[in-house]
């Protein structure tokens, strides 16, 4: 099994890159395991309180969950991956059954931040975007999918989003094997990655 960490600051691209890398891949070769899933359960919460999470802060993610269902993916068992919801910010009573495959693509912006997760990784991926192109998509999610204002959203990324960047998210680009300019726009990028991943499994 090979494990491939995709990190980078949010609104990068990084799903974007995932969904390629996928997309060049034989078909159910690839499980994805999204750091947002692992979010805590925080619906017991007030409105206002929820509106203070900062979700850009490595404890704001149950990494003991995480890693340990890795380590059960890696020892070819399947996992029930936890469901998370933004809006109510509590995880669902269902989950997402994941098989164990060749390839397991762990995403999300503080994967790397992680060391014990980090350690698992084969391959780690850091996706880098400019500052600009990153809050313009952080502006159109927040809005689109997780229901906060226009002014809500920028008020949450000064906060918390630009400096959690600065501090727990762009030190991690040293750890990388591979960084991706331009995110999900490097297609040229994204084949090298795609290639590599095919060779070292054949390989092993």
């Amino acid at each position: 099994m090979l494990i491939i960490g995709i990190t980078g600051g949010s609104g990068s691209g990084k799903t974007t890159v995932v969904k390629k890398i996928i997309e060049k891949l034989p078909k159910n070769m690839v499980s994805v395991i999204p750091q947002d899933a692992y979010y805590r359960d925080n619906g017991h919460l007030s409105a206002e309180e929820k509106k203070a999470i900062n979700f850009d802060h490595p404890g704001s993610i149950e990494f003991v969950l995480l890693n340990k269902q890795l380590d059960s993916l890696m020892k070819n068992k399947a996992i029930e991956m936890p469901i998370y919801n933004y809006v109510t910010c509590s995880r669902s009573k269902e989950s997402v059954h994941i098989e164990p495959t060749q390839v397991v693509i762990v995403e999300g912006i503080l994967v790397m931040s992680n060391r014990r997760l980090r350690e698992k990784m084969d391959i780690k991926i850091f996706v880098d975007a400019d500052a600009d192109d990153r809050l313009m998509r952080n502006i159109y999610r927040d809005m689109e999918e997780r229901g906060r204002s226009y002014k809500d959203t920028l008020e949450h990324y000064q906060k918390w989003v630009k400096p959690m960047h600065q501090t727990f998210i762009e030190p991690t680009k040293r750890y990388a094997d591979v960084i991706v300019p331009q995110g999900g726009k490097n297609d040229v990028a994204i084949d090298i990655l795609a290639t590599k991943i095919l060779q070292t499994i054949k390989n092993q």
